[in-house]
């Protein structure tokens, strides 16, 4: 019977979860309230109440149960050594555009935090915990980067931070992008080209660290110039 009770209890917990998905998405979680989530449920008030203290804490669950399988998945590849890294890192990537694509409760839940979220006042430890998972996910990136440094893939002197966060960026760019028009094209099926050609730029040139800056594109050109007639140096006026 507890056993029973128990599961009866996360079905429950589920239906709030995807019924907050829906009325966050229709009306922003700003301007939704706990008793619009019951409705559209189906449950009381205190069903809600009973899982969950209030809203932000509704929203936090909310975020954490799309978030927690690539989670996961980062975790364990950034941990473990792996035997060919950016394969490892290209299959993560992939997996991560082909849920969103394919997995309509995923949509609903990065739609509501791209576009129908401000973290007020009242979301601020929500705030705080979604910015530490972005620096654990962030930091598993970096992991794998590294590894692809050890192993050759990479130049010894690749700033694999900012690599980290290009990656990021792009991936974060392309999520934010689809969720408003997922009519445009099939995420799916371009997924793998698209991290593909990421990290052929990467590979191509990464970020490196201490790189000279390059010279003004106006003295490049006069230098240049300079080699094929070497009589120009001689005819440029002195500067005082």
């Amino acid at each position: 019977m507890v056993r029973r009770t128990k599961t009866e209890a996360e079905v429950t917990r589920q239906k709030l979860l995807d019924a907050a998905a829906e009325v966050f998405r229709e009306h922003g979680v700003a301007h939704s309230t706990l008793a619009e989530v019951a409705a559209a449920a189906g449950l009381t008030r205190g069903a809600v109440y009973w899982h969950f203290r209030d809203k932000a804490h509704l929203f936090d669950a909310l975020c954490e149960r799309e978030q927690l399988p690539m989670e996961a998945m980062l975790a364990g590849a950034g941990e473990v050594r792996q035997k060919d890294p950016l394969s490892a890192l290209r299959t993560l990537a992939v997996d991560g555009l082909t849920r969103l694509a394919t997995n309509a409760r995923t949509q609903a839940v990065f739609d509501v935090i791209f576009h129908k979220c401000e973290f007020a006042a009242e979301f601020a430890s929500v705030a705080g915990r979604r910015h530490a998972t972005d620096r654990g996910c962030l930091a598993n990136v970096e992991r794998l980067l590294k590894q692809a440094v050890d192993m050759g893939q990479l130049p010894t002197n690749t700033d694999t931070e900012l690599a980290a966060r290009c990656l990021n960026a792009y991936m974060v760019g392309v999520m934010h992008e689809w969720v408003q028009r997922p009519e445009a094209y099939d995420l799916a099926r371009a997924a793998p080209a698209m991290i593909d050609c990421v990290l052929a730029g990467l590979v191509e040139k990464p970020p490196v660290h201490g790189r000279s800056k390059p010279a003004r594109p106006g003295i490049a050109a006069s230098r240049a110039a300079d080699k094929r007639d070497p009589s120009r140096a001689l005819r440029r006026p002195a500067r005082g």
